[in-house]
């Protein structure tokens, strides 16, 4: 056979089985000579086209969170709709409710309620309300008060922890409580977690009361800072229980972790804090991503800090605090005010959802209950927190200017709330510890007795005792200029004293941001011009343009004002030689009177 033939024969056959192939899977379509035996098939083989479809599962994940986020949503709405109840219940006690009746129906209708995972919690929840907190934080009293700040969130989280931990340990002792098999590093363990004061429960209950600004930045600030308290104390209970002895290098090992864990947070914070502000320099001609910046570097920092175990809360507020100056220098208003109602909206949203899952999650268990040992918890979380918020007061109004009445120690001990942090560090405990549903249980009943009892409480005894409350107007432009005036003036006296106090440094890390850091971080010349001069200017044209629109300036001036308009005020400039000679007489003067203040002493 030829290779022509050969392959005339091949192709044939070829065609052939592809003609079967086709024949076997395609339907047959009717022929003029048997059209019943053919319709019968086409009749068993094609379906109906479906016009309506249903697949729950393909958006299953999504819609479940749509529905919880708008049932949060709901629930807030409907809050603020009832006068009567918004005045008396806190909002965080009423979605904690509702939490407990969405979690029964789930449970009724057979299906398991979730519960409010670790993972969700530490990294999509807490994040936005810790970022609102730390970027909007009010400098000027965070840093008049961070001392007292700090002695509350280090020396008072560990006295509370070791205090309840020790004597909960005496507790188990005792045969007729049925806990003996409880040690005492199990029992820190459980101190550590409990002890700390909660920043989303303190958000909660504190912005309702309106309580001054005082206590209000000393409870509030312990709650940020005790993060690192609070996460150094757990991890090493949990992993001295798990070895079960303790040495001396461990205890010095845990002291430095401290510092590492704090102290790396805040580094990790500002370092992603000049990232965004140096990129902001250079989104002038796309303003629509500036918000984005914001949100991603700070994200970027928490998550940074929980892969090395630094403390994220840390890192966050760090964060917040060291971008925003220079981020809203660069920024356009727009941007401000879409980065701001954002980051108030996401946190809101957050907090609503922390306080339903955790009703749901107290439905969905499991549960172990000890009456003996849930009750002594509660009592020594508020026996631990008074006498510790009245020692170290007595011990810090020695050192302050503005003491810390009896009011202000009452509110500051009766705030220390706790909330969803120490549940979610009771719900990392692993499933093998034999105590894990006993601590889950007695974690529960702190948060709801501190959240409702404390919680709802506090306004009318804020109301008894008649504390001050919070000043609601915003300072004006002359109280605004006198207290930069007075900063400045009291640095003088400082200096002229020989003391460098608060005021001096101050004073060195303004000049130093401004000579060096300024010129890098923000765009343009906005860096140059004093800092009180561009303020009064910005104030000055905003009143003048409101004065006008209003009508309240006389008819022969025009109706409207354009900033165009408005000619800057000339600043008389000093040369290069006259400001030399007066700085040369001005520190040969100031040294010769420290001279004298060292002699006199």
């Amino acid at each position: 056979m030829s290779v022509h033939s050969l392959r005339k024969s091949e192709l044939f056959v070829v065609f052939v089985g592809i003609g079967l192939h086709v024949e076997a899977s395609a339907p047959a379509y009717p022929s003029h000579g048997t059209e019943g035996s053919h319709l019968t098939n086409i009749t068993n083989t094609k379906k109906t086209f479906p016009v309506l479809a249903v697949n729950y599962q393909h958006v299953r994940k999504p819609f479940e969170i749509a529905l919880w986020i708008l049932l949060a949503l709901l629930m807030k709405l409907g809050f603020h709709l009832i006068p009567r109840l918004s005045g008396v219940v806190p909002e965080s006690c009423l979605l904690i409710v509702v939490g407990l009746l969405v979690g029964g129906l789930i449970k009724v209708i057979g299906e398991e309620p979730p519960v409010l995972d670790s993972q969700l919690f530490f990294l999509c929840l807490l994040p936005p309300i810790i970022l609102d907190a730390g970027y909007f934080l009010p400098i000027r009293p965070f840093t008049e008060n961070v001392g007292t700040i700090l002695v509350f969130a280090v020396i008072g989280t560990l006295w509370n922890a070791f205090f309840m931990g020790g004597l909960l340990y005496a507790l188990c002792q005792i045969e007729s409580v049925g806990l003996s098999g409880v040690d005492l590093l199990a029992c820190l363990l459980f101190g550590s977690i409990v002890s700390a004061v909660d920043p989303v429960a303190v958000l909660a209950v504190f912005e309702e009361i309106h309580i001054n600004e005082l206590v209000h930045i000393l409870v509030f600030g312990e709650s940020l800072l005790n993060d690192a308290v609070t996460v150094v104390l757990y991890n090493l209970f949990d992993e001295f229980s798990k070895v079960g002895t303790v040495t001396i290098l461990d205890v010095f090992l845990g002291v430095v972790c401290f510092f590492v864990v704090s102290l790396g947070g805040i580094l990790v914070g500002a370092i992603y804090g000049f990232l965004a502000a140096f990129t902001s320099r250079f989104t002038s001609h796309t303003r629509v991503i500036e918000p984005l910046f914001v949100f991603l570097y700070s994200y970027m920092a928490y998550l940074s800090s929980e892969m090395f175990h630094l403390s994220g809360i840390m890192a966050l507020i760090a964060c917040g605090v060291v971008m925003r100056p220079y981020v809203e220098a660069n920024i356009s208003h727009k941007s401000y005010t879409t980065t701001k109602y954002f980051l108030k909206m996401w946190s809101s949203v957050s907090e609503t959802l922390i306080f339903i899952f955790l009703g749901v999650s107290t439905v969905a268990g499991p549960h172990a209950w000890n009456w003996t040992f849930v009750i002594t918890t509660v009592i020594l979380c508020l026996v631990s927190r008074v006498l510790g918020v009245i020692g170290l007061t007595f011990i810090i109004n020695k050192f302050r200017i503005v003491k810390l009445t009896k009011k202000d120690q009452f509110i500051v001990a009766y705030g220390g709330l706790r909330g969803a942090i120490a549940f979610s560090l009771g719900y990392l405990l692993s499933n093998s510890h034999k105590m894990r549903n006993l601590f889950l249980t007695a974690i529960i009943t702190v948060i709801f007795f501190t959240v409702f009892v404390q919680g709802m409480t506090i306004r009318p005894l804020v109301e008894l005792l008649a504390v001050k409350k919070k000043k609601e107007s915003k300072p004006s432009i002359n109280e605004e200029i006198h207290t930069e005036f007075l900063d400045h003036l009291l640095t003088g006296v400082e200096g002229v004293c020989g003391h460098y106090g608060h005021y001096h440094w101050k004073e060195k890390l303004n000049r130093f941001n401004k000579t060096y850091v300024k010129r890098w971080l923000i765009a343009g010349e906005n860096f140059k011009e004093p800092e009180l001069i561009a303020f009064y200017r910005k104030m000055e044209l905003k009143q003048a343009i409101m004065m006008v629109e209003s009508g309240q300036l006389p008819s022969a001036l025009p109706s409207t004002v354009s900033m165009q308009n408005i000619q800057p005020r000339v600043i008389p400039r000093v040369s290069k030689k006259q400001e030399e000679e007066i700085r040369r007489i001005l520190r040969s003067n100031l040294q010769n009177n420290k001279q004298k203040v060292s002699y006199s002493e």
